[in-house]
């Protein structure tokens, strides 16, 4: 971190150096060492957009936005670091300020879209998108559509808006999940699972994708695991996913039977999966 502020002071000497032989003004000195510390802040800001610590992150961008109110950059900075920190209401009242001022965006107005639906604000979302001119198109727009479309239960528009985000990026994991989930919430499991496989080829470390492969696929009754990669951990927690699905639909021998192995499988003690299978045992005897 200490790396640019070295250049900067470098530069700065070496200008002034320079300066006795060539004339170089002390005005021209202080641009260099200015557009240095510019590169410096810039970089700054956006390692505390990806890597840096949430916390530290709003509390970066609080005080630089409240020393430089004027500035949008540190303002949109605040906000999606309030979002990272999983703060999305004081995040929403951030956008509010951004949106509403002269130098708005209409991806300003998508990222408060999509801080409103963290916020479980489903209709405030919609307004703020219905709002934004329709020859805005981009895949967070159109990821952000099928959600409150989903939200609403219009499946036809949910599944239009899905398939377009899912054109509009070379990352499609993300969406081709959300996309299965609202699927399985409909009872569509075949599609579910088809959209499920689909993602896991794009991402084959999401656990949440597979879960929910198995889950369409015990709603169908199909027991056996999905061939698809997975550690030994999560194999063992698949079958616990399998297991329950199965108990619940009444397929309480399939359930034991399942039960026993992710409790087999599982590297360590899988607690859960345990005391799932005697509290199954236990109610079979009380019988």
């Amino acid at each position: 971190m200490r790396h640019p502020i070295r250049l900067a002071l470098c530069l700065a000497g070496m200008a002034a150096i320079a300066g006795c032989d060539k004339g170089i003004t002390d005005a021209e000195v202080e641009r260099a060492v200015k557009s240095v510390n510019v590169i410096d802040e810039s970089n700054l800001n956006d390692i505390m957009l990806t890597v840096g610590d949430p916390d530290e992150a709003v509390a970066y961008f609080r005080g630089a936005s409240a020393q430089q109110p004027d500035r949008i950059d540190l303002q949109r900075g605040l906000a999606k670091s309030l979002v990272r920190a999983n703060r999305p209401t004081e995040a929403a009242g951030v956008w509010v300020k951004i949106t509403t001022g002269p130098e708005a965006t209409n991806e300003d107005r998508v990222d408060y879209a999509d801080t409103l639906i963290r916020a479980n604000e489903w209709a405030k979302a919609e307004a703020e998108l219905n709002a934004i001119p329709p020859t805005y198109e981009t895949f967070q727009r159109y990821r952000l559509e099928a959600m409150v479309a989903d939200s609403k239960k219009n499946w036809a528009k949910a599944d239009s808006f899905y398939e377009i985000a899912q054109g509009m990026t070379t990352k499609p994991a993300g969406v081709l999940n959300n996309w299965g989930f609202s699927k399985l919430t409909r009872g569509d499991f075949p599609g579910a699972e088809r959209l499920f496989v689909e993602s896991i080829t794009y991402d084959s470390s999401s656990f949440t994708a597979k879960n929910n492969l198995v889950l369409a696929r015990g709603a169908q009754r199909k027991y056996d695991l999905p061939v698809v990669p997975m550690t030994q951990t999560e194999r063992a927690q698949l079958q616990y996913t399998l297991a329950l699905t199965a108990i619940k639909q009444g397929d309480v021998a399939v359930g034991k039977a399942l039960l026993q192995q992710a409790i087999d499988t599982h590297p360590q003690y899988f607690e859960a999966a345990v005391n799932s299978l005697k509290a199954l045992e236990g109610s079979a005897t009380a019988l």
